[in-house]
């Protein structure tokens, strides 16, 4: 008889189980460069990708960022970049990929130099943190 509850308990929670919504697994900061970022940047951050010669302009050398900032990763910089192209696409035309995908979803607290502790997008978060990993 009390296998036979066990069997049932178990069955009931896997029932449960299959009708929650599953969450969506969360592209971690590499993941999300090589989809973002590695075709202009290449996958080593230095500009030269795959598309980085039809370009107008060159694509930034990623893994210089530190080094033209005193030996300081600029990530409120980095992140301000990726947000700025979201939300105000250059005059020109699109220079980079449309974002919004990075700036949806879960949230943290993240003080990216100043002391102040902001909600920013995760995905973001990840991204810039990933780029300083480049860092020569």
């Amino acid at each position: 008889m009390t296998a036979l509850r066990i069997l049932i308990a178990f069955g009931l929670a896997g029932a449960v189980a299959a009708c929650l919504p599953m969450k969506a697994k969360i592209p971690t900061g590499a993941e999300d460069f090589a989809t973002y970022c590695a075709a202009c940047h290449g996958t080593d951050g230095k500009g030269a990708g795959a598309v980085a010669a039809v370009l107008s302009a060159a694509p930034a050398d990623l893994t210089q960022l530190s080094a033209s900032n005193k030996g300081t990763f600029p990530s409120a910089r980095v992140m301000s970049k990726v947000w700025g192209y979201t939300s105000q696409p250059a005059p020109e035309g699109p220079v980079m990929p449309p974002f919004a995908d990075l700036l949806e979803g879960d949230t943290v607290l993240y003080d990216s130099g100043d002391g102040i502790a902001t909600p920013t997008p995760l995905r973001l978060v990840q991204l810039s943190e990933y780029v300083q990993t480049l860092q020569e």
